[in-house]
């Protein structure tokens, strides 16, 4: 398969939710803590979200999105810092984690894609905007019955019209 055929490939067709979960399933105990699980099942999104994302450019180009509550970012952050109430975890611990945690799910979903990719460096704000709807594999789930979703989105297209990282 050339560059060209790759690119213009969604990543519905590269990859699929069940890899996503299995990603998610080795990364959740080694970053969160033993015993802790990402679960596919839905729950209502909060009113108010936070997300943490990476970006991949290669073959195929977009980013990969952690996105729950203020709250669940806190409390993700503790357990990814190991610390334990009441620890006060401020703004930069809650990037630091949610970063993280987006940076090991983006590369090891970059690994999964054909090619060579770049990871780029995480951030942590309002989710970049999806491009195309046939571009994204999300999975809708919870963490101690909280809100989280775990998504890998295409670009989305720039008002030039070409797609560009984010």
């Amino acid at each position: 398969m050339t560059t060209a055929q790759t690119q213009a490939q969604p990543v519905s067709t590269l990859l699929d939710p069940a890899t996503v979960q299995s990603i998610a399933d080795e990364v959740w105990p080694s970053l969160v803590g033993d015993g802790e699980a990402f679960v596919p099942v839905p729950v209502a999104p909060p009113a108010e979200v936070v997300s943490a994302w990476v970006d991949i450019v290669g073959p195929w180009t977009g980013s990969v999105v952690l996105t729950c509550s203020p709250a669940t970012a806190r409390a993700l952050t503790e357990n990814v810092l190991m610390s334990r109430p009441p620890a006060v975890v401020d703004d930069e611990d809650v990037a630091d984690a949610l970063g993280e945690l987006a940076n090991v799910l983006g590369g090891n979903i970059k690994s999964v894609l054909p090619g060579e990719s770049r990871l780029g460096l995480p951030r942590i704000g309002t989710a970049p905007p999806r491009g195309r709807l046939d571009d994204v594999c999300a999975l809708v789930g919870q963490w101690r019955g909280d809100f989280l979703t775990i998504t890998v989105q295409g670009t989305a297209p720039h008002p030039s019209g070409t797609e560009v990282p984010q």
